[in-house]
Formats: structure tokens, sequence, C-alpha cells
């Protein structure tokens, strides 16, 4: 049997639909704009785009968030 190559390149996208950015996120997407507080990007009249980096500062603030409640709560436990 011959020996086949097959080459694939697959352009990373930093702007996502909604439901694109919703499934990125993990939320439901019918909560998403609901919960999401990063403003989507008009890339032109009727097309809003989410950014992924604005979504994972967003991600990383939350975790940033829980990390600062668990320690002020060792902390109060000292």
């Amino acid at each position: 049997m011959a020996n086949a190559n097959l080459n694939i390149s697959v352009i990373p996208t930093r702007m996502l639909k909604e439901s694109e950015a919703a499934s990125y996120t993990g939320l439901p997407a019918k909560h998403f704009k609901n919960i999401c507080p990063v403003q989507p990007v008009q890339m032109r009249p009727g097309t809003n785009l989410w950014d992924k980096r604005d979504l994972d500062k967003w991600i990383d603030a939350m975790k940033e968030g829980a990390e600062m409640a668990t320690q002020d709560a060792i902390l109060g436990k000292l």
C-alpha cells in the first residue's frame, strides 16, 4: 500500500461569533450575553464578534477573584 502525506494547516480564529464565544467560555448560548460582560466588536454593521483575548482576561479575572476569596477565607480561619 502506498503512503500518502496530508498537510493540513489550521489558522486559529481570534474573533468569535456569539455562539462560538459562548462555547469557548463554556456558557450556554442562551445565557451568554446576559452573563458575559465582555463587549463585542462590531466588525461591520450587524456583525458583532467577541475577541478571545478579552474573554480570556474576563475568565482570568474571575479566577483571581475566586483565589482571593479562598485566601481570605483561609486567613479568616487562622
